[in-house]
């Protein structure tokens, strides 16, 4: 069993993928268009004008799959109730993907050393999805 992160961007997923591929390396493996699809989608579900808007989306940070849409391109998306982690193998690296992460965010917890990491910090980047980074 996998359990992988699908996260509803609502207007902004291209976007979005862009800057994890800065941020963190992240790699675009596959992209599906609303006007690509072999279906038309269930009327009002997508608004008009929103064609060229991502329908499904994989991209891979290191080993994890995220997938990915525009959703209904409401421009309203909100993640609450999670955070995604990503473990890496020193400070430097810590420290390069968390300032990348963070341009036009919010840090919630610098990074900084912990009785469970020797380096570890929270933000929410700037579209809402909350991130952890920690060194093992």
């Amino acid at each position: 069993m996998i359990v992988e992160p699908y996260l509803f961007f609502e207007g902004r997923c291209e976007e979005a993928m862009t800057f994890y591929t800065k941020a963190v390396g992240a790699k675009v493996e596959a992209l599906m268009r609303f006007k690509e699809s072999p279906e038309p989608p269930p009327p009002g579900m997508v608004p008009p004008g929103s064609e060229n808007k991502v329908m499904h989306a994989l991209f891979r940070i290191g080993d994890s799959a995220i997938m990915a849409s525009d959703g209904g391109c409401s421009n309203a998306q909100k993640f609450d109730g999670f955070s995604l982690t990503i473990t890496v193998a020193n400070e430097a690296e810590a420290k390069a993907k968390f300032t990348a992460l963070s341009e036009g965010g919010a840090v919630t917890m610098p990074l900084g050393k912990t009785f469970f990491s020797p380096c570890f910090g929270m933000l929410t980047d700037k579209f809402g999805v909350g991130w952890m980074l920690i060194v093992q």
